[in-house]
């Protein structure tokens, strides 16, 4: 079997190692020194590439590898830290990141997933900027309470542009959904369902395309909303959910705090959960996991809410 290939990404430079004991050599994040990447490492037929998610400036190297036929992986930091910990592996350099990277490929062998195409990546990228602005509005109407007159009116002057901003970008979202039938027809599922919205209808789209594809449990872990254990002996801890995507975690947690209200199936769910003395939040999350099945479910079988309910 051939090693892993590790790159530990930087907004300036790309370290990689073929295979934990390999050299670690480095390249320019640019376009003429991923191809030398690429073109040196492939002679080498490794088994797979293994990139830190760095908070985009490893998309254009995911691209070239994937655009070349080349088994690539991206794998969250934190985990490789806390994989490195385990070895006892305290220091930081990027060499060692490297080293790491290959050899969490190895042991932990991490799942692919199919890349997201040019007009996936372009709408995610709309999305994450729908996100940025609407925290941006929450955060200006925070301060109004507080302001004074003029500051005030200077903040409804901001978050009236920016809330046409946002518009904007809703339109130009719905439009490029409209054009592809399959993603239109989900949408149309998915907002069939009493407390999904044009909103959260969007961001499962973009940000979850495995949605219908995957087992419920498969779905719940990778959005995370499955409660981890935390057992000990004759501890039985408090159950946690943790990590996953934060985007349609959150969506799903707007929509459940509505479907506690709206939604018949949410509701009976809440009202159980309730009297049986679980706190709000926990029965919120119950609920947006209990949502995230159901939908699942629809958008695998092509079936709106009436339907799967009946």
């Amino acid at each position: 079997m051939h090693p892993c290939v590790g790159v530990d990404v930087s907004k300036h430079h790309l370290d990689w190692t073929f295979g934990e004991d390999g050299p670690v050599e480095r390249v320019l994040n640019t376009p003429a020194g991923i191809r030398r990447l690429v073109e040196r490492a492939r002679r080498d037929e490794p088994s797979l590439f293994v990139v830190e998610s760095t908070g985009g400036y490893e998309r254009k190297l995911i691209v070239a590898l994937h655009e070349a036929g080349l088994p690539v992986v991206l794998v969250n930091p934190w985990r490789v830290r806390r994989f490195g910990e385990g070895l006892g592996r305290l220091a930081k350099t990027d060499p060692i990141d490297a080293r790491l990277l290959a050899l969490y490929g190895e042991r932990a062998q991490p799942p692919r997933r199919p890349l997201p195409g040019a007009r996936a990546r372009g709408m995610a990228d709309l999305i994450a900027r729908r996100r940025q602005l609407v925290m941006f509005v929450v955060a200006e109407k925070s301060r109004l309470e507080n302001a004074s007159a003029w500051v005030q009116r200077d903040i409804a002057s901001l978050v009236a542009v920016v809330e046409r901003r946002i518009a904007k970008l809703d339109t130009r979202i719905d439009a490029a959904i409209a054009e592809d039938p399959e993603q239109h027809e989900t949408r149309e599922i998915l907002e069939s369902t009493p407390c999904v919205g044009a909103g959260v209808a969007r961001a499962l789209i973009v940000d979850l395309p495995e949605l219908g594809s995957l087992s419920r449990r498969e779905i719940a872990s990778l959005v995370g909303l499955a409660p981890y254990s935390r057992d000990s002996g004759r501890k039985s801890g408090i159950r946690r959910i943790r990590g996953g995507r934060p985007g349609p975690r959150t969506a799903l947690y707007l929509a459940a705090m509505n479907g506690a209200r709206f939604n018949p199936v949410l509701k009976a769910l809440y009202l159980r959960l309730r009297a049986s003395g679980k706190p709000a939040k926990l029965a919120f999350v119950a609920l947006a996991r209990k949502l995230l099945t159901l939908l699942n479910a629809m958008v695998r079988d092509r079936s709106p809410w009436r339907e799967i309910t009946a």
